[in-house]
């Protein structure tokens, strides 16, 4: 797997990543989108669990808003890609290399990326690909959990145009109960949203012992 650049790294930013970066910031500026909420600021690590994930555009948003919040987002990505010219780029981006292929799984290798950095503000799409019924994984929970650190939720709303962030929630260890608490607080943003509502029935059924994921 590539080697994460060091704190010792001080090579500039490269040139395509820096082009990128300003672009983003400017569609999202000329969007209009506003913010609500704010990330935490006495926190320097952190999973921000961001949902619905309606197109591929979300990670033009949210990238806008984090920069507006003066943080740095990170994101997860297949190892591949951080090989050849695109290596500098990803890390420049914010990527985090993920070797499927390695014994340690994605959630280790990930704590382990946490407790090696002084700051990380981890965003994952926590509800999948459109394709699903709506149902969200555990592994956002797992990498908070694992790693020591809280999740901040995180939703926007394509139709005002809002990028929203809320309280930072501690993993207890009851999945269910933190899934059902994350749930109610997206359903109180979005409330018809349908996959919020299969999200809050998820947790539920988790308490009730019918569902496990």
């Amino acid at each position: 797997m590539p080697n994460e650049p060091t704190r010792h790294d001080r090579r500039k930013p490269t040139l395509l990543s820096r082009i990128v970066r300003r672009i983003i910031i400017w569609i999202y500026a000329w969007k209009g989108w506003t913010i609500e909420g704010h990330l935490p600021k006495h926190l320097k690590k952190y999973v921000i669990a961001g949902a619905p994930h309606t197109s591929n555009w979300d990670f033009v948003f949210f990238a806008g808003a984090t920069h507006k919040e003066q943080v740095q987002p990170n994101f997860m990505g297949k190892h591949t890609l951080f090989t050849g010219w695109m290596r500098n780029f990803m890390f420049d981006m914010g990527g985090i290399p993920i070797d499927r292929t390695k014994r340690a799984n994605a959630v280790e290798q990930v704590a382990e990326v946490f407790a090696k950095r002084d700051e990380l503000a981890l965003v994952v799409a926590v509800e999948g690909t459109r394709s699903t019924d709506g149902k969200w994984k555990s592994g956002f929970y797992n990498i908070a959990q694992k790693a020591g650190v809280p999740i901040v939720p995180a939703y926007a709303d394509n139709e005002k145009m809002i990028i929203g962030f809320g309280e930072p929630l501690t993993p207890s260890g009851d999945y269910g109960e933190d899934l059902l608490k994350l749930a109610q607080w997206f359903r109180s943003k979005l409330p018809d949203y349908e996959r919020f509502k299969v999200l809050e029935q998820q947790a539920r059924d988790i308490i009730a012992g019918k569902n496990d994921v």
